[in-house]
């Protein structure tokens, strides 16, 4: 997005110091700023005002300050990440488009990425990168849509109460899907149901002529239909899902392919993620195309090719031949069940589990133990990571503990972002 600095105070409620300069998108990183941006120094475990020089000197036109400027362009406020956030609401205005917002305890990303490739194949979409979903990331993603782009794939992630609402004021979408509702961040929120209320904010923030696009597996995302002055669309196995999943297999790395009923055809599809749950995030991505009348069996067949952000689901082999599948990015009860299905219905004649702490869960003892049973239910053996909450001695060197992996070997790793175990996974492969 284009716009200039005095719009840049006048969103912000700021005073500008120096030329009138034009903008060309932000960024909060002084390391990888693009010259022509707005550089927002973020107040964190450092203090971004610190870097204001080197963004300059990167080619920055313009800088947000709560301190005296250090010359070029500055625009003084109050408090940068909320001069970000209000100028990113300003200028959402500028954007006629659909503005679809993707939100739930398991599979956001998933999700968010499979639709930004479904409908990028039809009409110029933009989405978050990586995980940028918060109240940094998702007002950065808006500032920085390019000028042609004529659909917004906001992905919203939340840690409590209230969040997700403050995102929707700025983001204010027109379509909300909700993935599942899952043991994350339950801790902070008083349980599961407060997770439930956290994600529903989306729902009640959808206009009367939006979209509300729901999981009908879900009970609880299901419940939130009630909450909806928009109407309604479910997605998933349920009988009566308005887009249905049928006859789905899975490849020889548990890739799957399905047959969609949708209320706009039928379509078949063919996906290039592992995991049988990775077919719902498809189903969710595909009822946004129909959504907006885009082209389904176009979008459908590009999803052939899109693979998903960093660390998750990815699958490769050793140089011996062993599969590992890459979860690693984060962990909750629901998402590591899911994980362990697919670890489950790899080729395989041994399977193990390199698991983690589930970091933000209410009842983090029994959650535990009961992924420990899950897993061994499935012939699935569990080496722990640095915690003894599964209940069996941990290992601090995971690797060694596996020892030579053969071809008939196949291992998940997945943990809590705070685990950082894609380094286990960067071990196994070399």
């Amino acid at each position: 997005m284009r716009f200039r600095a005095e719009a840049v105070a006048a969103a912000t409620g700021g005073r500008l110091h120096g030329p009138d300069v034009a903008i060309d998108g932000v960024s909060f990183d002084s390391r990888s700023i693009q010259p022509g941006q707005l550089f927002v120094p973020l107040v964190a475990e450092r203090d971004g005002h610190e870097f204001i020089a080197a963004a300059l000197a990167r080619g920055a036109a313009a800088y947000l300050t709560t301190r005296p400027p250090v010359g070029g362009t500055a625009i003084e406020v109050p408090d940068t990440l909320h001069g970000l956030m209000a100028l990113a609401a300003v200028q959402r205005s500028s954007f006629a488009g659909p503005v679809i917002a993707v939100t739930g305890s398991v599979g956001k990303t998933s999700t968010k990425d499979l639709a930004w490739a479904a409908l990028a194949a039809g009409r110029p979409t933009w989405a978050n990168e990586r995980s940028f979903n918060n109240e940094q990331g998702l007002p950065t993603t808006l500032l920085n849509t390019p000028d042609l782009t004529e659909v917004l794939v906001l992905e919203m992630g939340m840690r409590g109460l209230g969040e997700i609402a403050e995102l929707c004021s700025i983001a204010r979408p027109t379509i909300g899907v909700i993935t599942r509702v899952a043991e994350a961040h339950s801790d902070r929120v008083g349980g599961i149901e407060g997770v439930a209320r956290a994600k529903a904010e989306l729902i009640a923030a959808l206009p009367h002529d939006g979209l509300a696009i729901l999981n009908a597996d879900d009970v609880r995302v299901r419940a939130m239909a009630s909450q909806s002055a928009a109407p309604v669309l479910l997605y998933g196995d349920a009988p009566d899902a308005d887009v249905r999943l049928d006859d789905l297999r899975l490849d020889d790395i548990a890739r799957p392919s399905f047959l969609l009923h949708t209320p706009w055809g039928q379509c078949r599809v063919h996906l290039a993620a592992s995991g049988r749950h990775m077919a719902h995030n498809a189903a969710a991505a595909l009822a946004c195309v129909g959504a907006i009348g885009g082209d389904l069996q176009g979008a459908a067949a590009a999803l052939a090719e899109v693979g998903l952000t960093a660390m998750r689901m990815e699958v490769q082999r050793t140089a011996a031949g062993a599969i590992v599948l890459n979860d690693s990015y984060n962990a909750n009860p629901t998402s590591v069940r899911a994980a362990l299905d697919a670890l489950a219905d790899l080729p395989a004649t041994r399977r193990i589990a390199v698991l983690g702490l589930m970091a933000e869960i209410s009842d983090p003892e029994a959650e535990h133990r009961a992924i420990l049973e899950y897993a061994r239910g499935r012939g699935i053996e569990v080496l722990a990571v640095g915690t003894e909450l599964y209940g069996i001695e941990p290992t601090d060197d995971p690797v060694a503990a596996l020892g030579s992996l053969a071809g008939g070997d196949a291992v998940l790793v997945k943990a809590s972002r705070v685990v950082g175990l894609e380094r286990v996974a960067a071990a196994l492969l070399g």
